[in-house]
């Protein structure tokens, strides 16, 4: 058994295919083939098969490969502390964040990119529950969530840390005659078309006030920032979102519109943090961008 053998087959496992997994990896097709074949005659089990979905793990397979994860995992972060005793951190950062924060981890990268030059990194935007699902099958080393009350059960065993409580608020054209309030209930939510990020914590809490005060009129969701200030820029919505987007956006923002509190007792503060695999708590490179993201949220 060694290294390279694990890889392919995590690999393999992720997407599906031998022949993606060489592409991916620039190696051939019957090195990765015959790798499978020999690291199963060895370890005594079949880890894959074939099937009209691809090359898919064998339920043993998707428990050895899980294993195998962990173990590059580790072998990683015996990589990274050797490199840390020499200056010369490289590697690998996956990166998965909400839709609100993206502004903020950007500034983030820039700065740790400055100083860790040699470490690649990957960021995707993603709903709160794909990234718990991505950190739980080792695709991500580290997402930005809000943990709301219906996220709890999807945690499981991984690790969350808080980096600052949110809350969300009512942003509102400064034309508007709401712009004179500082704060606006659910009942008067209700009178208005909402245009809201397609955020999960944010839809979520758009259902739970409609399970008691109505249904709301959603006009769109959006992750483009420019098409929701567009409409409240016509006065044609109100939107919601986590007073953090908020007070870090531009200062045109406060220019053109007005922040209402949300006055019900439903909207309490909620944790932003990350979140990891336990296996991952090692990782220096991981350990390193933590920091910068804490003091970026807290400048």
């Amino acid at each position: 058994m060694n290294v390279d053998q694990l890889r392919y087959v995590i690999e393999v496992a992720k997407v599906h295919s031998i022949s993606a997994a060489s592409q991916n990896m620039h190696v051939t097709l019957p090195t990765i083939s015959q790798s499978i074949s020999h690291l199963e005659a060895e370890l005594g089990v079949k880890l894959f098969t074939r099937s009209r979905n691809g090359t898919v793990p064998t339920p043993e397979g998707i428990h050895l490969i899980r294993i195998a994860s962990e173990i590059m995992d580790k072998i990683n972060e015996l990589k990274e502390e050797a490199q840390s005793y020499t200056h010369s951190l490289s590697g690998e950062l996956r990166l998965a964040t909400i839709p609100g924060p993206m502004s903020l981890l950007v500034k983030t990268i820039a700065a740790f990119k400055k100083d860790y030059p040699n470490i690649q990194v990957e960021i995707s935007e993603q709903s709160s529950q794909d990234i718990l699902n991505d950190i739980h099958h080792h695709k991500i080393d580290l997402g930005l969530i809000i943990l709301y009350e219906d996220l709890q059960p999807s945690i499981g065993e991984l690790n969350f840390a808080k980096v600052i409580e949110a809350k969300l608020q009512c942003c509102v054209s400064r034309n508007s005659a709401l712009a004179l309030r500082d704060s606006i209930t659910p009942e008067d939510l209700r009178r208005y078309p909402l245009v809201l990020y397609k955020e999960d914590y944010i839809l979520w809490f758009v259902d739970h006030l409609a399970s008691r005060y109505g249904p709301f009129n959603v006009m769109f969701t959006s992750n483009n920032q420019e098409a929701i200030k567009g409409a409240l820029r016509e006065e044609l919505a109100l939107t919601l979102g986590l007073d953090y987007t908020f007070n870090h956006a531009d200062s045109l923002l406060y220019k053109e519109f007005k922040l209402l509190a949300i006055d019900t007792p439903t909207n309490s503060l909620v944790p932003l943090g990350w979140v990891q695999h336990p296996n991952k708590s090692g990782s220096k490179i991981v350990k390193h961008f933590i920091r910068r993201l804490k003091m970026q949220f807290e400048s």
